[in-house]
């Protein structure tokens, strides 16, 4: 009896089991599709409606996505209304893209193709094959093209091919639900009433499960529901510092549970769409805690995080987690003042209102309390004189906690230049320090109307003191340039030289003497490119007045890379306005790129430079709707500025080197090969100023002192050790460490340097002074001669290829534009950050360092690399190599290769040796202290130099 009554169950159990097999797919698209609603609703912000989709029977991704559901919700505030069906719009697409690809067997590559960010069949026709060809399989990729070679060419065609697909998507899942209702209830219950009974005699339920039926029945497995979170902080919990909580793993009977790796725990953490690396320590030393998971993380940006725990996949219980994170204190050397980029110019009398924007470490917007205005000060005094008390107590600071800023009133009661600087705790503030050219109210309004009138010109009589011999001269200043013009028979002005209106102009402005009346007195003007010239003016006041605002007016707002790059892309759209940019034709060989491009655009006017290239490759079918002209940028950049094609070339023989033009490239490439390479540049940054899908990037590793050139600095040895190492470290290190006024210092070094060809034979003798090859170097004059070196050898020798170069970029881009920026923040411009991998970068740097603690440094600095921001791993990466670029196969080609050293000290700032790529990191208390030194380091020291 009791045999044919197993037997019997046995027969049950197996009929049932076939039928839940037989229907397992389904079963799984169904609890996968209820887990995707919930992460959707997450990722858009929108986990607070999970109950009302639940409540309401929208419990698949085409119910979500579906207008005719959403429509059924009860009314939601309009902006969360606008919210929700944007986000359903754009789930509608993705479904459709799924489905798309299900009727071309290419279902797996829907996730390869969202990585591409692709998510929409419109999408498919901005793919270009070089990044397909990347994340789609080789077997694949002819089914992918053939299939997107069938996509419609039509907008009605299109919408009609979605809305069939759209109609497919909601058909499927209907057929789920049907089933779900029928045979899903008979079936559960069986199993459940089975499972029950056959758990006394049967060890398992099926062989792939991860517990026996006795586990289940007793309790006795990890049950992610049952496990714990417990916070180590209390919300709102400031940014900055490393925080932790713990997870109380418990099995299903209540009883603690050993996690261990196999068990699968995870931790994800997102504030937006950015993720943040987290370390988890399982278990601890105390066998009563071996069910506990230590997290610690590092938050550094204000705001909301989502915290998901998940073991298994399965959420633990309560989760995910909100947690509110605030900003820290004040950090003087983050906190900015609202200032020009130049000298504050104002009338004496009138108020003068500056607003401070109050940071914290990591740039977080921090709040302030009324009484914590007290803790700014200023102290202001006159150009070579004591503070001025009086005019120092006089500025009062005031909290504006609307728009969470301090303002404070500037009141200067006579005329006259100071020297101004705002304090936090007694620490300068990070643009803290100006000058303040105050003038009388007449001498102000005589400015007004000098700059407001027709006139292109606004002149100021001087007098030269150096260099040379002293003489009356005329000071004209035009938006542009500053010309100094002398006078012949005392009547006939003649230029004498002349100075950019840019940053790199620098005009400072001397101590007024006791007895010299107010605005007159000395002033200095220097550029780094001429010898300095020392002026005397009457009016020298009104002419430093009259330069700032030029200064300004060409520079646009405060002196961040940001707003910089803001004002200069609104300038670019204004300089070209009158143009518009409708499509021209284009077409090129693929196989002789550079030729057909120079020829297809030699007749082109500035209008036409302006105007939306469409491009088309010679025998190539297709639609430039953008992803053709992005291709063609790409491949004529990359062949351009390829050391290997001969027109840029690189001091090194590394394919990862920073390239000049080359001087000595071959007979076929001219001059004009370089004025196209400048207008492709100054197309590319024309494209990005107009923003969206036009914004371009250029693919090249620039020198730096080629790109010092473009803004007009003047090169300096100092630039050697990033642009050629080789030559750093074999001669202009040894000079700069010899004493060279010693009687046996050998060999004897003269102000010449000779030129040599390919094959090793001297070419000429190149005198860097008049009669430089008799004038030998000593000490004094070392610097002078390592400079000279380098205008030689950095700007001279290619001056000609680089004055091409700059024809062709100031077709579109004002030279004025471009010396706002420094070198760095030029190459930010033109290359843009690119896209650094963490990953990568670990995979091929080389780690000199042994022991606990410097693995510990390590992994701190991997954790540090992996939360940075894009543009800060580009700037980690431009103070360590010297430019923020990587060649083309990423850090694999970089050479040297990228080396991480440690450096015997502690607590100090990162230093860097871009002669070697070398990165040397000092000890630290923290992982927030390196971050904060690695963001002090590439952020306030990227200009240095390390020497070995």
């Amino acid at each position: 009896m009791l045999k044919q009554y197993l037997s019997t169950l046995l027969f049950m159990f197996i009929v049932i089991y076939a039928i839940v097999i037989g229907k397992r797919d389904v079963l799984s698209d169904l609890i996968e599709e209820s887990v995707q609603v919930d992460d959707w609703l997450d990722q858009n912000d929108l986990g607070d409606y999970k109950k009302l989709f639940r409540d309401y029977g929208i419990s698949t991704l085409s119910g979500c996505a579906s207008p005719e559901h959403l429509d059924r919700l009860p009314e939601l505030p309009a902006a969360e209304e606008k919210r929700l069906r944007r986000a359903a719009q754009v789930l509608q697409q993705k479904l459709v893209l799924r489905q798309w690809l299900a009727t071309r067997s290419l279902q797996h590559v829907y996730t390869k193709l969202l990585s591409l960010d692709v998510s929409s069949l419109e999408d498919v026709y901005w793919l270009e094959d070089s990044p397909a060809r990347h994340v789609i399989d080789p077997k694949d990729f002819n089914a992918w093209s053939l299939a997107r070679q069938s996509l419609p060419t039509g907008k009605e065609e299109l919408q009609a091919l979605k809305n069939d697909l759209w109609n497919t998507v909601v058909k499927n899942s209907k057929h789920q639900d049907a089933w779900t209702w029928g045979g899903m209830l008979i079936v559960s219950v069986s199993v459940c009433g089975l499972v029950t009974l056959a758990a006394m005699t049967q060890p398992s339920l099926a062989p792939e499960a991860k517990h026996s039926l006795l586990q289940y029945v007793t309790g006795k497995y990890l049950h992610p529901p049952s496990c714990k979170v417990e916070w180590g902080w209390e919300e709102p919990q400031p940014v900055g510092d490393t925080v932790s909580f713990t997870v109380f793993c418990y099995q299903r009977n209540g009883h603690p549970y050993p996690i261990c790796d196999t068990d699968d725990l995870a931790v994800h953490i997102s504030h937006g769409t950015r993720k943040i690396t987290a370390v988890v320590e399982l278990g601890s030393g105390q066998p009563s805690l071996a069910h506990t998971a230590r997290v610690k993380f590092t938050v550094r940006t204000a705001g909301v995080y989502i915290i998901s725990v998940t073991i298994g996949g399965v959420v633990a219980a309560g989760g995910p987690f909100r947690k509110w994170f605030i900003a820290g204190g004040v950090a003087a050397r983050r906190s900015r003042v609202g200032r020009d980029p130049a000298a504050l110019v104002c009338a004496a009398g009138r108020a003068r209102v500056l607003h401070v924007h109050p940071r914290d470490h990591y740039d977080n917007i921090a709040t302030l309390a009324t009484d914590d205005a007290k803790s700014f000060s200023i102290e202001i005094s006159p150009v070579g004189g004591e503070v001025d008390k009086s005019l120092s107590t006089a500025a009062q600071f005031e909290y504006d906690s609307v728009n969470q800023r301090v303002s404070v009133s500037l009141c200067f009661p006579e005329a006259g230049v100071f020297k101004a600087a705002i304090y936090y705790d007694g620490v300068l503030l990070h643009n803290g320090q100006f000058d303040c050219i105050v003038l009388t109210p007449s001498d102000a309004a005589t400015v007004q109307r000098a700059l407001s009138s027709k006139r292109a010109t606004v002149s100021y009589e001087a007098r030269l003191l150096s260099p040379g011999k002293q003489r009356r001269v005329l000071c004209c200043l035009s938006p542009k340039q500053l010309i100094i013009k002398d006078y012949i028979l005392k009547i006939i002005p003649k230029r004498i030289t002349s100075f950019r209106v840019c940053p790199s102009t620098k005009l400072i402005v001397s101590p007024r003497a006791e007895d010299e009346p107010c605005p007159g007195g000395e002033l200095v003007l220097e550029d780094g490119m001429q010898p300095p010239l020392r002026l005397h003016c009457a009016s020298r006041d009104l002419l430093a007045a009259t330069f700032t605002r030029l200064l300004i007016a060409n520079c646009g707002g405060e002196d961040s890379f940001k707003n910089k790059q803001e004002f200069f892309y609104s300038e670019m759209r204004t300089a070209h306005a009158r143009y518009p940019h409708d499509k021209i034709a284009l077409r090129v060989r693929r196989d002789d790129l550079v030729r057909s491009s120079l020829k297809a655009t030699k007749h082109f006017t500035l209008a036409d430079w302006c105007k939306n290239f469409d491009v088309a490759f010679h025998g190539e079918q297709g639609v430039d709707w953008g992803g053709v002209r992005r291709e063609w940028f790409s491949l004529l950049c990359g062949q351009l500025f390829d050391a290997r094609f001969g027109l840029f070339v690189s001091y090194t023989e590394s394919a990862a080197g920073l390239v000049h033009p080359n001087p000595d490239r071959p007979p076929h490439l001219k001059l004009k090969h370089f004025e196209l390479a400048g207008k492709i540049v100054g197309k590319c940054l024309y494209e990005s100023a107009l923003g969206g899908s036009y914004r371009q990037l250029v693919r090249a590793r620039l020198a730096r002192s080629f790109l010092a050139h473009i803004i007009g600095l003047r090169v300096h040895y100092k630039y050697f050790e990033q642009d050629d190492p080789e030559l750093y470290l074999s001669k202009i290190k040894y000079i700069l460490e010899t004493d060279l006024d010693a009687p046996d210092s050998s060999p004897e070094i003269y102000f010449a340097d000779d030129v040599y060809d390919s094959a090793g034979r001297l070419v000429e003798t190149k005198e860097l002074v008049p009669n430089g090859a008799f004038i030998r170097v000593t000490n004094s004059s070392k610097i002078a001669y390592l400079d000279a070196l380098a205008q030689w050898r950095l700007a001279g020798r290619w001056r000609a290829e680089s004055d091409a170069f700059l024809r062709g970029l100031t077709l579109l881009v004002p030279d004025n534009l471009l010396a706002i920026f420094d070198e760095n923040e030029l190459e930010l411009l033109m290359c843009g950050t690119g896209e650094v991998d963490v990953a990568d970068w670990r995979a091929h740097a080389l780690v000199s360092g042994s022991g606990r603690e410097w693995e510990r440094r390590l992994g701190w600095l991997w954790a540090a690399l992996t939360n940075f921001t894009n543009e800060e791993r580009a700037r980690l990466l431009q103070f360590t190599t010297g430019c923020s670029q990587l060649p083309p196969n990423g850090f694999q080609d970089l050479n040297p290769r990228f080396q991480i050293t440690a450096a015997p000290t502690f607590g100090a700032l990162p230093t860097a040796h871009t002669c070697f790529n070398q990165l040397c990191l000092p000890d630290y208390d923290s992982y927030e202290q390196m971050v904060h030194a690695l963001l002090w380091a590439i952020n306030e020291g990227g200009e240095g130099f390390g020497m070995i």
